[in-house]
């Protein structure tokens, strides 16, 4: 169908069994699609959170799909609560396996944000050869401060994610606070500490051999590059691109200066077509 936008994209909402109940998801794509994208996103939001993402990609001539992690958005599960991390990597590669099997031969390039970005690297060692390249937003690949501060703390793990972390735009955080399906709740323990054990299977997981961008803000408070940045390296493949945002709080592409991020990460894509 056409989609009601300025150009004509066929969009679906569907639901398929996960590793641990039925999983929300979506795709949206052109007519003759060029490459496909998958997209996972962060701790506690949902993929309704990423509409000028999915706009990109379709202008440019990318399908995209996409899904709420187990525990997450529009998918079973409890909330913000994830026993395994390895799960929802298969999870992810079943997603794949469902839009390779619909737009057979295309390029395939990883897109993840925050935890959503620690799922990609995991995926991207694990499943390196089934993508053309991928793209790590402010991911979480060390034990942030945050983290480790939670655990240890009783009384901070009441308090959801602040707002103000996200963007330089006071708008994101005020829509954030407002989305229904945005866990507002306490930090479990449990997801900390599967947390944890996924970026330790990270560390020692090998470097990755699929060409990689990792891009972050400069001021992110939740996944500071000088925390990221030596795990990066300690992965980061031959055929690697990075780049930090001076001044950009975590979500790179619900910050002012958007609009430089979305071209960076579309200039990536176009280099391996």
């Amino acid at each position: 169908m056409c989609h009601k936008k300025v150009y004509c994209v066929d969009m679906t909402t569907f639901t398929h069994q996960g590793t641990h109940g039925e999983l929300f998801a979506r795709m949206e794509a052109p007519v003759s699609p060029r490459y496909l994208v998958l997209l996972a996103h962060g701790y506690g939001e949902h993929i309704g959170r990423y509409e000028e993402l999915f706009e990109k990609i379709t202008q440019h001539g990318g399908a995209i799909y996409a899904q709420d992690h187990q525990g997450h958005g529009k998918s079973e599960g409890e909330r913000a609560y994830v026993a395994d991390f390895e799960s929802v990597v298969e999870d992810l590669h079943k997603l794949y396996q469902r839009a390779a099997s619909e737009y057979p031969q295309l390029p395939v390039f990883l897109i993840g944000h925050s935890m959503g970005g620690m799922i990609a690297a995991r995926y991207t060692q694990l499943y390196g050869t089934e993508l053309t390249a991928t793209v790590l937003s402010g991911p979480l690949l060390e034990g942030s401060p945050l983290l480790d501060f939670l655990l240890e703390n009783d009384d901070a793990r009441t308090a959801p994610i602040d707002s103000m972390a996200l963007s330089r735009d006071p708008e994101v955080g005020e829509v954030y606070k407002a989305d229904p399906l945005v866990w507002q709740g306490e930090w479990k323990i449990p997801m900390l500490q599967s947390l944890k054990s996924e970026l330790e299977l990270i560390k020692v997981g090998g470097r990755l051999e699929t060409p990689t961008m990792w891009l972050v803000g400069g001021e992110d408070p939740l996944c500071p590059p000088s925390v990221t940045e030596p795990v990066w390296e300690k992965i980061k493949p031959v055929d690697s691109r990075q780049k930090v945002y001076p001044g950009a709080r975590h979500e790179i592409f619900n910050e002012t200066n958007r609009a430089e991020v979305f071209e960076d990460v579309l200039t990536f894509i176009v280099s391996y077509l």
